[in-house]
């Protein structure tokens, strides 16, 4: 049992540390409800931001494009990335080692040399710049996430579940639908979940491969922001960090019943 002051200082180190992290946006999202449009000073309470917000029609339009490719490219990586993860951990293979160091390439390579090869290899199939570009792009860089998040999950995995559901009968399909990716499916989730963030909160990537009428969020908040900080961008911030605080809700939910 640690002495009293010890926990004193314990408790005092960890709260600064959280102190540090979440006081600046504990300020944004007050000052999202400040009738001022000078963020440096509070004259009352308002919602008129919220609603200005809800009337912008480029804010939602650019809202919208972020999830339609947030949602496709979630689904494209999180197909390809379980699938390249089941398929790396059963077989072996000549080029096994380089194949899963190559899965850190795209983790690791600048955004704006990722940015810039994608807009050269769009340009070279003709794959016109928009919404489609953007989810090849998003799935492209999310990829990586599920399939090394998979793998981890995967590496305590007993095998001798499949061999058991082979030998009662059920087909390769079968054992991979009731066997292993019930098993792996919380790992499936968070690298879902890692997909959907990232590619929510992208922005250099798509500058490169957006195109006219596809404008995501950031996108938007980073032209927004080159103007000025109104508490408009303090609304939508607070909305963002909203909606992830219910992904993050949602998913230590479900794991908490799988647990259970």
């Amino acid at each position: 049992m640690w002495p009293r002051w010890k926990r004193w200082v314990a408790g005092s180190y960890v709260f600064c540390i959280y102190l540090f992290l979440y006081l600046p946006i504990m300020i944004l999202v007050a000052y999202s409800f400040n009738r001022s449009k000078l963020n440096a000073i509070w004259t009352g309470f308002t919602l008129n931001w919220y609603i200005a917000l809800a009337r912008d029609t480029t804010i939602v339009h650019a809202a919208w494009n972020s999830l339609i490719v947030a949602i496709f490219s979630t689904i494209i990586a999180a197909t390809i990335g379980t699938l390249g993860a089941i398929g790396m951990f059963r077989y072996r293979f000549r080029g096994k080692t380089v194949l899963s160091a190559l899965l850190y390439i795209p983790m690791i390579m600048p955004e704006i040399v990722m940015g810039i090869s994608l807009l050269v290899f769009f340009s070279m199939i003709k794959v016109p710049l928009g919404l489609i570009s953007l989810i090849l792009a998003h799935a492209t860089f999310c990829i990586p996430f599920v399939a090394l998040t998979v793998i981890a999950r995967l590496e305590g995995f007993d095998r001798h579940l499949e061999e058991a559901a082979m030998d009662l009968g059920a087909n390769n399909l079968q054992t991979l639908r009731y066997v292993t990716i019930p098993v792996i499916r919380p790992g499936i989730l968070a690298g879902m979940l890692l997909s959907f963030t990232l590619s929510l909160d992208d922005v250099i990537i798509s500058f490169f491969v957006s195109g006219p009428g596809s404008m995501t969020l950031p996108l938007k908040i980073y032209s927004m922001v080159k103007v000025a900080v109104t508490p408009e961008i303090n609304a939508l911030s607070t909305v963002m960090i909203v909606i992830t605080l219910v992904l993050v809700l949602v998913a230590e939910s479900f794991q908490l019943k799988k647990a259970a």
